[in-house]
């Protein structure tokens, strides 16, 4: 029995700006069929603000309880564990970290900087760590699919050099940490096993959801896909699909 479904947003929902066909109706469908929905993002570059007016804007009715993003969950680690954050991240993101308390102690939080991962401030957060900070990587990802259609470095690479210079090993909270897909699972009351991932990264998304525990995980050829991404990870994909639409179908035909 299939009870709840999470969503991954870019390349799924959307490319960039424009709603990827059958994307939005799928959705509609899915709780039509009485299936609880949430968004798992591993957006680095929006504010979780931002993300909401962009869905609101391509017809998709959501709530921020909805939507999970890797900053939401940095912002509750900072609390929880009485640290300030020296931000690594694109200045889309900053929002979601303003107003947390000053803190003796810091954490550096990496995600997609994009043209601001320069020497400079890569080198300032590897002395912030070798002074004591921790790090906390927003996301892994390797790679995502960019405005021009092609792939472009994401976060991944440079967390991964973070970690190899300050001899540290980062606490990822978005995308294929289990805690971010189980946090998302809790919000609607549903166990692993009574839920589906889909997703456009064989890697962070299939992979991820299903050593979380998750029953099924299903893999869209849209987005960032590229041709081979079933077979290149383990756990390999439940099953793959030309995109969420027809993903859609096959979750309502088997919600029983």
């Amino acid at each position: 029995m299939t009870r709840g479904v999470l969503l991954d947003l870019a390349g799924v929902i959307y490319d960039g700006e424009t709603a990827i066909p059958g994307g939005v109706d799928a959705v509609a469908r899915l709780r039509q069929a009485g299936l609880a929905v949430r968004f798992v993002s591993n957006t680095t570059r929006s504010s979780k603000q931002t993300v909401l007016q962009h869905l609101e804007a391509l017809g998709l009715t959501v709530t921020k309880a909805d939507v999970f993003t890797p900053a939401h969950a940095a912002r509750e680690w900072l609390l929880r564990n009485g640290r300030a954050p020296y931000l690594l991240v694109h200045p889309g993101l900053e929002p979601d970290f303003f107003e947390l308390p000053v803190r003796d102690k810091r954490a550096v939080v990496v995600g997609d900087a994009g043209e601001a991962f320069t020497y400079t401030v890569l080198n300032d957060a590897f002395r912030e760590l070798n002074a004591g900070a921790e790090l906390l990587a927003l996301a892994t990802n390797r790679a995502f699919r960019d405005a021009d259609g092609a792939l472009s470095l994401d976060a991944g690479p440079f967390v991964t050099a973070l970690e190899y210079a300050s001899l540290k090993r980062a606490t990822v909270l978005g995308k294929p940490s289990p805690t971010f897909f189980l946090s998302a699972l809790a919000s609607m009351n549903c166990p692993p096993d009574q839920a589906i991932m889909v997703g456009d990264d064989a890697e962070a998304d299939i992979a991820g959801a299903l050593r979380a525990g998750i029953s099924s995980a299903l893999l869209v050829r849209t987005g960032k896909y590229q041709q081979g991404d079933e077979r290149r990870f383990d756990p390999r994909p439940t099953a793959t699909f030309a995109d969420l639409a027809a993903a859609a179908d096959w979750i309502i035909a088997r919600r029983d």
